[in-house]
């Protein structure tokens, strides 16, 4: 799926990988065995090629076998949030802080909460 995304222009997700310019390393573009040398053997089913910087091409310093869990984490319309000199995007702020999901977007995008009100202002049970 990596060449199809790259190269294909009749898949529907050729749009952001291909079309926006991503493309696949010389090292790996026809040469399989030269993909497995580096990128080694998938770990488990749960696991799927994932490039590290969302914006940068599919080539060995860029990509990781990563489970669903890490690609979500990973994406680029994450919304990043710096607390308390940390860097996480809010599902792992919420995760890390035993925070409702739910609740604390609310707050931040509806209510428009600060990041500190919002993560330390309890909430009703």
């Amino acid at each position: 799926t990596m060449k199809d995304r790259c190269l294909n222009s009749n898949i529907p997700n050729y749009k952001n990988y291909g079309e926006k310019g991503i493309i696949i390393c010389d090292r790996w573009l026809n040469s399989f065995e030269n993909f497995y040398a580096d990128m080694g053997e998938k770990p488990s089913k749960k696991h799927s090629l994932d490039r590290i910087n969302n914006n940068g091409n599919y080539e060995p310093l860029n990509c990781r076998w990563a489970t669903d869990k890490q690609q979500c984490n990973n994406k680029g319309n994450n919304r990043i949030i710096i607390y308390k000199e940390k860097t996480q995007n809010l599902t792992q702020w919420c995760e890390e802080l035993n925070l409702s999901y739910s609740i604390i977007h609310q707050r931040l995008h509806i209510h428009n909460w600060t990041i500190e009100k919002a993560f330390e202002t309890p909430t009703i049970n």
